[in-house]
């Protein structure tokens, strides 16, 4: 697990109402309850930082003296430091009970030179955890020899100090641990790194529900890319929106605005002729290339390759029709397209899915349920779990990323699968569904993978939707839910 994976988890988990502090509590209980296993009450010595490594200890002292054991607690830093509300909440309570009725010595080290060498039979590492940046400094630094020439049982929380969490190596010096009890997943840093510092794993479960991973939240925002102060126009993303037809010119417009709400720099409609103008009228943002005259056929093939090859990502479909020159048209240019690709509305119907195996580039697929039956030839179950099964089935065989558009979104990539339950009725009003697919292609061409695109833009899409309800009842459209995705972005 990497350590953007347990940020979004702890954000998420916060989300749905399991707070911080509980997952402090569970941690450091889980901790102290795993050295009961490790050792008999003796005397023990635990080193804590000011972040939420050293909250984590704070809680298991307090529960290790429940259990008989003497414990001396050592701040690396001043109280002041501490900037976690949780630790600081947890630091609090060990001075309100250090009150000599129990064996506990609370000592602050301000400066290196206040600590000495320790002879207690167990020694805790709870001092960065995740949390290292750079070279190790005082005091810090001579804690960590401290630890490593005690001759106590060294246990490390989450991850040895000096341990690079994400690469497993050790830039300066890093605790030797003999135990390192790892948080509810083990982190990358602990299953690549050396055992002279690892020692033996032990994952701790700390409260944390499956549905926590499996639902989007806003943690999920976390993996949002980060713009270059640097930057220039185009760096961030271009996005080529292909669709419209006689009857249909505001499908492709929406998707268009919705990719440029997503961050990206450019967004440029191939439409027909008979829609262009009418797009154009739309934004002033939007830049259309105009095709045949109503609609989408093998003359417009070889511009439109032209126009991808400038593109980051393409959506593809949205308000197209069903002409069968269109799909003849669409079919061929799949397997030449060299960009990922976003297929939505009226081109699940007259694509071939069999065709999505030739194109060499990331897909998403985003059909409400008629239309996965148009695409795959399959009928959608009523039962979540079974719809679950099937997304994951046909998102595997066809190789791509499928968007199961419903009361509950499903989101499969063929290996993992991800629920998002943001949104409301209003919803049903059309367009929205343009909205994701421009979303998803924005993300797309931002750098992110299909499936991450996939869950993001649901996520985005029906949390503005949210935004949109609370407004205006259910009484709202698609392009205001586009004028709401910013609002989103400003909630990680």
């Amino acid at each position: 697990m990497d350590i953007i994976d347990m940020n979004v988890i702890d954000s998420n988990a916060n989300a749905m109402g399991i707070s911080r502090l509980i997952l402090m509590e569970n941690a450091g209980s889980s901790i102290a309850n795993r050295i009961s296993h490790i050792s008999k009450p003796c005397k023990i010595t635990i080193f804590a930082g000011t972040g939420g490594n050293g909250g984590d200890g704070f809680v298991a002292a307090r529960h290790l003296l429940n259990m008989d054991f003497e414990v001396d607690i050592y701040l690396l830093g001043h109280p002041s430091d501490i900037k976690s509300p949780e630790t600081l909440k947890n630091w609090e309570i060990l001075k309100n009970i250090n009150i000599k009725t129990n064996s506990l010595g609370i000592h602050i080290i301000k400066d290196s030179s206040q600590l000495e060498s320790t002879n207690s039979t167990v020694v805790v590492d709870a001092i960065l955890g995740t949390g290292i940046k750079g070279n190790i400094r005082e005091p810090v630094s001579s804690a960590v020899d401290i630890i490593n020439n005690s001759t106590g049982i060294v246990i490390a929380v989450d991850i040895p100090t000096g341990l690079d969490p994400e690469r497993g190596i050790v830039d300066h010096k890093a605790v030797e641990a003999d135990f390192t009890i790892t948080l509810h997943k083990q982190k990358k840093g602990v299953k690549n790194g050396d055992k002279k510092y690892i020692g033996k794993i032990v994952v701790c479960d700390i409260g944390i529900p499956r549905e926590v991973e499996l639902y989007t939240g806003p943690g999920d925002l976390l993996r949002l890319a980060k713009r270059k102060t640097s930057s220039h126009k185009g760096q961030n993303g271009n996005v080529l929106v292909v669709g419209g037809s006689t009857d249909y010119s505001g499908a492709p417009a929406l998707a268009a605005l919705s990719a440029l709400r997503s961050g990206v720099d450019i967004s440029i409609v191939a439409s027909p002729n008979c829609v262009a103008s009418p797009i154009r009228s739309y934004s002033p943002d939007l830049i259309v290339k105009s095709l045949s005259d109503n609609y989408i056929n093998f003359d417009d093939t070889s511009k439109i390759l032209d126009l991808s090859k400038k593109a980051n990502s393409m959506v593809i479909g949205c308000g197209i029709g069903l002409e069968e020159e269109t799909s003849l048209a669409l079919n061929e240019m799949i397997e030449k397209i060299q960009k990922p690709i976003v297929i939505d509305a009226d081109a699940l119907k007259i694509l071939d899915s069999k065709s999505l195996s030739k194109h060499r580039n990331e897909i998403v697929v985003t059909p409400h349920k008629a239309e996965f039956k148009a695409f795959f030839g399959v009928d959608i179950p009523e039962k979540l779990s079974q719809k679950i099964d099937v997304v994951l089935e046909y998102s595997k065989e066809c190789k791509c990323t499928v968007v199961l558009k419903g009361n509950v979104d499903i989101i499969s990539n063929g290996e993992s699968v991800k629920l998002n339950a943001t949104g409301n009725p209003g919803m049903t009003v059309g367009g929205t569904g343009d909205v994701l697919a421009g979303l998803i292609g924005g993300l797309l061409a931002q750098g992110h993978n299909a499936y991450e695109s996939a869950y993001l833009g649901a996520f985005i899409n029906g949390t503005a939707g949210d935004f949109a309800k609370k407004e205006y009842g259910y009484n709202y459209l698609a392009s205001d839910v586009i004028e709401y995705i910013p609002k989103v972005f400003r909630i990680s």
